[in-house]
This record gives C-alpha cells, sequence and structure tokens, in this order.
C-alpha cells in the first residue's frame, strides 16, 4: 500500500542527527580501515593502518555513549501512521544497532587488550585493558570481532533499506525526521 503522507512527523534535533550521521561517517571509515587490516599476527604491533582501527573503534564507542545518552534525555515521539508491529520492529532494530556497536567495539577491545596493546584514543586519552593480556578469551574475540563486523553490516543494512522503504515507498517522512537541514 503506497501512501503520499505528507504529514509531519515528529523529527530529531540538530544534536541527535549530527550524532546520528557522525556514527554513520566513523563507521564507513572504520569498515574501510578494517578491509584494509595488514595480517594481524602473534607479533604485529599496533601501528598505522591498525593504530587507526584502534582509534576510530574508540571513537565509535565514545560517539555511541553519548548519542545515547542523549536519546534517552532527549525523546522522540514515534512517528505517526504505523502500525504497532512497525514500531516495535523500529525499536527493536535501533535496540540492536547500538547493541552491536557496542559488542562488537568491545570484541575489538578485548583483542587489543589480550594482544597487551596501548589502547588509547588517537594517542591521547589512554584506554584500560578490559582482559588480561594473553587472555585466552580475549585472543578468540578477533575472530569474532571479524564475524560480527558481517553481522553488523546486515542490520546497518536492515536499517537503510527500512528508511528508504519508508522514503520512496510509504512516502511518510519518516527519512526526513533524521536527515539534515529538515526541520525536527
Amino acid at each position: 500500500m503506497v501512501r503520499d503522507s505528507t504529514a509531519r512527523a515528529p523529527g530529531y534535533d540538530a544534536v541527535a542527527k549530527s550524532l546520528h550521521w557522525l556514527v554513520v561517517a566513523l563507521l564507513v571509515i572504520q569498515y574501510i580501515l578494517g578491509w584494509t587490516l595488514p595480517h594481524i599476527g602473534k607479533d604485529t604491533l599496533p601501528v598505522g593502518i591498525i593504530f587507526w582501527h584502534v582509534s576510530v573503534g574508540m571513537l565509535i564507542l565514545a560517539v555511541v555513549v553519548v548519542r545515547l545518552g542523549w536519546r534517552i534525555a532527549h525523546r522522540v515521539a514515534p512517528a505517526a501512521g504505523l502500525a504497532p508491529w512497525e514500531h516495535w520492529t523500529a525499536s527493536a532494530t535501533h535496540a540492536l544497532l547500538y547493541i552491536g556497536l557496542f559488542v562488537q567495539v568491545a570484541l575489538g577491545w578485548a583483542n587489543a587488550s589480550a594482544r597487551a596493546w596501548k589502547i588509547d584514543l588517537f594517542a591521547a586519552v589512554p584506554m584500560p585493558w578490559i582482559v588480561p593480556a594473553a587472555s585466552p578469551i580475549g585472543m578468540a574475540s578477533a575472530n569474532l570481532h571479524d564475524d560480527f563486523a558481517i553481522v553488523l553490516l546486515v542490520l546497518i543494512g536492515l536499517h537503510v533499506a527500512a528508511a528508504l522503504y519508508h522514503y520512496f515507498i510509504r512516502r511518510d517522512r519518516v527519512l526526513q525526521r533524521m536527515l539534515p537541514g529538515t526541520e525536527a
């Protein structure tokens, strides 16, 4: 069913939009870095692309924490005109995206900790190890980190597909709620 609704759904404020699109940009950078990483072996040091991948991962975590806090403190009414299952699906997908981002960063952080790498945010903010050096769990997290990157990409794809569905099929202005330069 195609709807051509021009009713304005309450949108997100400039901070929420900025944080959303900052996470998008950081994820694009992170996936590019991740796909171009050299083989990480037993004696690999966190330099070059690996340094940038770890730093961008820490930055993603920081921005997602701020974004989640902002979202909790500045609630936006659900989009009007959606069926209850659509509200539930949107909420579940958003929750899975947040969880997925936290899990992905935690897996990478655990692996870097197990490798006894110095972990910091662009050589400026030191981060603690979250597992001991040589931890079997931390070492095993490397493969999980790689595999979960695909799971996270699928979740992101579903999110993008839903936004495009609302824009091109439903025409209900759900996507416009998060676009920069559109009214809140």
